[in-house]
């Protein structure tokens, strides 16, 4: 028996550092969807090791009544599943600048926020990645209307890796 667990812990140990490469180095696109209204960003990735890599998103928002920009970036751990998927998860934060524009009231704000991540991906044997993921984020300014709160952001992105 205790052969037995020392030949089982010795193929897990292998296994897990012989894991190949599941990120390519640089990958670019759109990250389009939001909580409340709808929202594009332009995404970039940059490989940092075998398994990690730095994600830094500028976006815009669009709702009914307000407008703003915002600009993320994100620490992410990527782990693979089977075949072309991956699942990741990260952490990171921001800053952003919103408009509200209602009858009667003209509020304009910029705040930082912090962020997670999780979302799973798919990696294609074409130099294309796609992802779903959910973003909640934090913010932290002066005005309470629109970014004082916790704010779930889920987002469908699609990148070119090169």
């Amino acid at each position: 028996m205790k052969k037995f667990f020392l030949v089982s812990l010795a193929l897990i140990g292998f296994a897990l550092t012989t894991e190949a490469q599941v990120i390519s180095d640089n990958a670019i696109g759109l990250r389009m969807g939001d909580s409340d209204g709808f929202g594009a960003e332009i995404s970039y990735q940059r490989a940092l090791g075998e398994n990690n890599r730095l994600e830094v998103d500028l976006g815009w928002r669009d709702g009914n009544n307000y407008d703003g920009f915002k600009l993320a970036g994100l620490y992410q751990w990527v782990f693979p599943l089977d075949g072309g998927f991956n699942w990741y998860v990260g952490a990171g934060g921001g800053i952003g600048s919103f408009s509200v524009n209602t009858p009667g009231e003209d509020i304009t704000d910029t705040f930082i926020f912090a962020a997670g991540d999780i979302g799973i991906e798919y990696d294609f044997e074409i130099p294309l990645l796609i992802s779903l993921d959910f973003r909640p984020e934090i913010g932290f300014g002066e005005d309470n209307y629109n970014n004082n709160d916790l704010d779930f952001d889920i987002a469908l992105s699609i990148r070119y890796q090169f």
